[in-house]
């Protein structure tokens, strides 16, 4: 007799645990030798604060009542209680902040995706450096971490979170009509975007910039492509490129104009890192600016997550294509 496991969890076997935990030692050794700190926050948070933080945050998938009739839930995104954590115990601290966590996270995903209900997740947040520098510290490290962790074939998809919005913004877009935008962008389905705007009636001129500027993807010749009126996003990414070449690494990042991550608290940089061995990112991250403020001090801040069992699989395909396997 088989007793299931709820959907989008399962169990892990010895030999697979002493993999993930090596990986994760790689990536904590090269997250602390950047200087930053491991914390720890509970896997648990009362639901108003992650309301806090953002409105979809709080729509977890596992909920539960404490005895006094509280409401929980899982934490189904690291970074907002880690921007709790700064504004209770380092409120008045005025250097910055570098912090690493690895953690287990729980979403409510649709059923047959074959995304996980329970990941386990590790990252950095980088508190107190605002713009590019900040932005290409980050990158950068995550880039390192994951060469460390053996592999060789991973990229970084670049754009900016709030560009888009401000196209919408411009167009004169009804705010009612922007939420199913956005999710159409952050699923990444251009067509409905496209049946979309089309149903929005826009001039001809603000139809056009909705439809193509998600649609630019490539070096940094596509930056030249995008509407004057996004002269700041387009400065920040190239700002933030140069650094990553001073680094050297620019050879790993694409330009990614629809990148779109689901959570609204990015108001900056955003990036994904993907893996030609994986179906699914193995994680991102970007600027959230205004996420430190919603709990005490308003800090600019930029970090990253990786799904470390991602990672994983990435790193055994890299194995098997090194030792003449199939990947």
């Amino acid at each position: 007799m088989i007793h299931p496991v709820p959907p989008g969890t399962r169990d892990v076997l010895p030999d697979e645990m002493r993999e993930l935990r090596d990986l994760s030692t790689r990536l904590h050794a090269v997250f602390e030798g950047a200087g930053y700190g491991e914390v720890w926050t509970p896997a648990i948070e009362y639901e108003d604060v992650l309301r806090r933080g953002d409105e979809s945050a709080a729509g977890a998938g596992f909920r539960l009542f404490d005895d006094r009739g509280h409401v929980l839930a899982l934490r189904s995104d690291p970074t907002i209680p880690i921007a709790r954590l700064v504004a209770n115990r380092y409120a008045g601290v005025p250097a910055s902040l570098r912090l690493c966590y690895f953690a287990h996270a729980y979403r409510s995903v649709e059923r047959g995706s074959g995304q996980a209900r329970e990941f386990l997740q590790g990252g950095i947040e980088l508190i107190g450096i605002a713009g590019p520098p900040g932005d290409a510290e980050v990158i950068a490290l995550v880039l390192g971490a994951l060469s460390e962790a053996g592999l060789s074939r991973h990229r970084v998809g670049l754009g900016d979170g709030m560009l888009y919005r401000s196209l919408l913004a411009a167009a004169d877009v009804p705010e009612d009509e922007r939420r199913p935008l956005l999710e159409s962008l952050w699923r990444r389905d251009l067509v409905r975007l496209e049946a979309q705007v089309d149903r929005l009636g826009l001039s001809p001129a603000a139809r056009e910039l909705l439809v193509t500027v998600p649609a630019l993807r490539g070096g940094p010749e596509v930056l030249d492509r995008v509407d004057g009126s996004l002269a700041g996003a387009v400065e920040n990414l190239r700002e933030c490129h140069e650094l990553l070449r001073e680094r050297r690494v620019d050879d790993r990042v694409i330009f990614d104009l629809g990148l779109l991550r689901e959570l609204s608290y990015y108001t900056g940089t955003i990036f994904e890192v993907y893996d030609p061995a994986v179906a699914f990112a193995l994680g991102g991250g970007g600027r959230y600016d205004d996420l430190l403020g919603r709990f005490g001090e308003a800090r600019p801040a930029c970090g990253a997550g990786l799904d470390v069992q991602r990672v994983h699989l990435a790193q055994l395909a890299e194995e098997s294509q090194a030792s003449g396997g199939t990947a």
